[in-house]
């Protein structure tokens, strides 16, 4: 773009350090690149630990998997756009052990896409289906969620 600064996304990735997890990539292009390869998980322990702004996954389901399955999330912002696609990559496997997630935030955009902001908490509780609720989603029973005002 001729104006980065007419784009604030732009703008914010390239002047900002990024981290690439990569077992073939060593000499990137991009400036304020590094590669992390190796023990991707310690330094990412140490990335967390020294940070002191938020680490951002961008195009990468495969690196959100391999995080959330080594217990690297913190915090996961999910945007649910109201288009039904039928098909495609589950974000979590089914091999994945079970979390439960606590939500920090929820909103709505006037287009209706929804953006959830859930911390990963404790192992979840399941329990029988309960009028109005979704009760236990694992064991495939559940029950219409009534609309209330």
């Amino acid at each position: 773009m001729p104006d980065p600064s007419v784009n604030p996304i732009e703008e914010a990735l390239n002047t900002r350090p990024k981290y690439v997890a990569s077992p073939t990539l060593t000499e990137p292009r991009w400036a304020g690149t590094t590669v992390l390869s190796g023990d991707v998980a310690a330094a990412i322990g140490e990335l967390k630990a020294k940070s002191e702004g938020v680490l951002q996954v961008h195009g990468s389901g495969a690196l959100v998997r391999w995080l959330h399955h080594n217990r690297l999330v913190d915090e996961i912002t999910l945007l649910t756009v109201p288009v039904v696609v039928g098909q495609g990559t589950r974000l979590f496997p089914a091999a994945d052990p079970d979390t439960a997630l606590e939500l920090v935030e929820s909103r709505a955009t006037p287009e209706g896409v929804t953006i959830q902001v859930y911390r990963p908490a404790d192992r979840p509780q399941y329990g029988p289906a309960t009028a109005g609720g979704l009760g236990d989603l694992r064991q495939g029973t559940y029950r219409d969620v009534e609309q209330r005002p």
